[in-house]
């Protein structure tokens, strides 16, 4: 497709951050993106129809299937406080229900952006890559827990990372052959406990957790990255998307967030991707890639002294990236029960029902159990055994299993 042209956009999960962010940057940009579908939870049917009426989607979906009726109220609610007369009002069609996602991300359009969080976008990942779209993948869980059904049901070049960290190891992967590259290495920012011991960690509370030192997120993955939870992910997108062996991906921590990740060269050449910590630059890199988008971020000041600060992970007190790397290995259904367990575990954290350090201990009491259950019901699928059916068993055996190790 030519750069000049208008592409056609399906925005999933549009009132998360990944969502919203993405709209603010096509708002500015209407000559070269058109948003055609939009899906939300349903949580929040006021902004869903403010940003209905903002962008004139044809088609809109509502994981909440008994949210309709509040949706197209707070569509005239929403043009009666606009002004609009009783005509300018044309509803979209509107899906419902918890397939209404997959169903919005098959339809015709040039990009679909899955922004919804956790293991929901797994089947709206898989329609989109099955209707031959180019996927901008914000949900990493979908490539996660997935696997080889979506490395293989993508084509060559049909996912494109939203990820900062892998948007910026596909802007250095520009700089040599896949033959070329040594390892990859994933910065990561260290959370708001970065220094403290295990010791120092038991005490702390959700509040403590949820503030990041640089990124404003939803509150699973500010405490997924508070424990390191979702740099353990991020390490097996980046093993799943570029190819690499997960030996071959070093994890440093950079509190700076200035550098989004490098990629070494076998000649000694370490390429970065450096920009102030804003997520509309590999959105905007997403949604058109490979083409940049002009003043999409701030670039980076130089008219003062900065100190670019980089240190090895303390795998003692955060264990997530490691077992992160082990359930990689272990492959199959393995990543989709650590990422499963996680998810329950993050609000049995935030509801006071276990410890900070509890989360990573209890997500590897239920991988090894579910290791121990191979050919029983939820137990461990090989690479050659994975089906959407079996990802799902499994998801919901961890799940359960997480729960009751919780003591939910």
């Amino acid at each position: 497709m030519a750069e000049h042209e208008t592409r056609n956009v399906v925005i999933l999960g549009s009132t998360g951050s990944i969502g919203t962010q993405a709209l603010e940057v096509i708002s500015t940009r209407r000559e070269r993106f058109r948003v055609v579908g939009l899906a939300a939870g349903g949580s929040d049917v006021a902004q869903f129809a403010a940003q209905i009426l903002d962008f004139q989607p044809r088609v809109v979906a509502l994981a909440k299937a008994t949210a309709g009726q509040d949706l197209q109220l707070a569509l005239y609610a929403e043009a009666k406080k606009r002004g609009w007369s009783e005509g300018e009002l044309t509803l979209p069609k509107i899906l419902l229900g918890p397939n209404a996602a997959t169903e919005l991300a098959g339809m015709e359009c040039d990009v679909v952006l899955n922004g919804i969080t956790g293991a929901a976008g797994l089947q709206p990942t898989l329609a989109t890559l099955s209707a031959g779209t180019t996927l901008a993948l914000a949900n990493k869980e979908s490539l996660v827990i997935g696997g080889r059904l979506v490395t293989e049901a993508a084509a060559p070049g049909q996912m494109v990372a939203v990820d900062s960290e892998h948007s910026a190891f596909a802007q250095c992967l520009r700089a040599g052959t896949a033959d070329e590259v040594r390892r990859l290495i994933l910065t990561c920012s260290g959370g708001p406990f970065r220094g403290r011991s295990r010791e120092e960690l038991t005490d702390v509370t959700p509040a403590q957790a949820s503030a990041h030192p640089s990124w404003d997120m939803g509150r699973v993955i500010t405490i997924n990255s508070a424990t390191l939870v979702n740099k353990g992910l991020e390490l097996l997108e980046a093993g799943l998307l570029y190819g690499v062996g997960l030996d071959d991906i070093t994890v440093v921590v950079h509190p700076g967030s200035i550098v989004h990740s490098m990629v070494e060269f076998h000649d000694g050449a370490t390429i970065a991707q450096a920009s102030p910590p804003d997520m509309k630059l590999p959105i905007a890199l997403g949604l058109d890639w490979p083409h940049r988008i002009a003043d999409a971020s701030r670039p980076n000041d130089w008219s003062s002294p900065v100190d670019w600060h980089f240190e090895p992970v303390d795998n003692e007190a955060f264990p997530a990236v490691e077992l992160a790397r082990h359930c990689g290995k272990l492959g199959g259904s393995a990543p989709a029960v650590y990422n499963a367990a996680n998810e329950v575990l993050v609000d049995a954290f935030c509801d006071g029902r276990i410890g900070f350090v509890d989360i990573v201990d209890t997500i590897a009491v239920v991988v090894e159990d579910h290791m121990k259950l191979t050919g029983e019901p939820g137990g461990h699928l090989t690479d050659e055994e994975m089906s959407v059916e079996g990802v799902l068993a499994a998801d919901a055996w961890a799940r359960q299993r997480a729960a009751e190790v919780a003591g939910a």
